[in-house]
């Protein structure tokens, strides 16, 4: 299988971001709608790499979708299905390229704020605390180490960027940006699909130990719903629990292989985290590949 990087539909409005190609589309009740195809792009320190992995649109889908319909009943959404033959306007070459990798949804306005939940000590907030005993501005108990279990999870924000670097704000700062309202309502549902995300994953061997959602709002409606993808490798820090040692870092199911051939790049100075990205070696892919294979065996089998 080789990788599908991007798309070109018969279907009007494409956008596209760092991994999903999103088109506008008609729902079968007739409401706008939105396709959302993941591809196999992939992204660190928000640059799109040169090659993909084959098959990660797949394996994305596939987990998002299960964990939208395992939160359907305590959290609305966005998805309405996964079925390509669900999707009006497309030629059979075209259902056959995107068989498994696309989300149908309502069309939400998306809230200009991701929110990152953190439950450990780890990545940007490591190095954060290193610095100031703080993550992105709140304050943290002395003597933590890295990977360590955080008192409780933390909510921290970022600005949504769809090209460049995202930044981290504070929570005030993203109650002036998406309303303060929103803000709490978003904050409290991100912490609670959090907490029960990682119990469930927890009782299956695997630590969630960060993530990040996104969230938007439907016409006629004021609550925001869950949207994007959810607790996948690609937004998610996901490490095997029986062997999870604080103080050093940890293996993992998620792209960590790319972030550290990423990061042994720009130690080296071959690259300065800037668009273009560079292109992943073929033993990178692969074990990327498998990592994310096992995420969804030990989360879905």
């Amino acid at each position: 299988m080789s990788a599908l990087l991007t798309t070109a539909l018969s279907l009007p409005n494409r956008r596209q971001g760092k991994v999903r190609d999103l088109y506008d589309v008609t729902l079968p009740n007739g409401d706008e709608g939105l396709l959302s195809v993941a591809t196999d792009r992939v992204s660190v320190f928000d640059v799109v790499l040169e090659n993909g992995i084959p098959g990660k649109g797949i394996m994305l889908t596939t987990l998002s979708s299960f964990w939208f319909d395992y939160f359907s009943e305590q959290f609305k959404h966005h998805l309405v299905s996964t079925d390509v033959d669900d999707v009006p306007g497309l030629t059979e070459i075209e259902r056959d390229l995107l068989r498994g990798r696309i989300m149908l949804c309502r069309k939400a306005r998306v809230l200009p704020v991701e929110c990152i939940i953190r439950g450990y000590l780890t990545g940007s907030g490591l190095k954060d605390y290193e610095q100031s005993g703080m993550v992105c501005g709140i304050p943290l108990r002395a003597g933590l180490s890295n990977s360590d279990l955080l008192d409780e999870p933390l909510f921290t924000p970022s600005t949504k960027a769809d090209t460049g670097h995202d930044e981290n704000i504070s929570y005030e700062e993203a109650c002036r940006i998406a309303g303060e309202s929103e803000m709490a309502q978003v904050r409290a549902t991100a912490l609670q699909i959090y907490d029960q995300g990682r119990r469930y994953a927890l009782e299956r061997g695997v630590i969630i130990a960060d993530t990040k959602f996104e969230f938007g709002i439907l016409p006629g409606e004021q609550a925001p719903i869950l949207i994007d993808e959810a607790l996948t490798p690609d937004s998610s820090r996901f490490w095997p629990a029986n062997d999870w040692r604080p103080g050093r870092e940890q293996d993992s199911f998620d792209k960590q292989f790319v972030r550290n051939f990423a990061e042994s790049l720009v130690a080296q100075g071959l690259w300065n985290k800037e668009a273009p990205g560079p292109a992943l070696p073929d033993d990178v892919i692969h074990q990327t590949q498998a990592r994310y294979q096992e995420a969804i065996d030990r989360l879905m089998g």
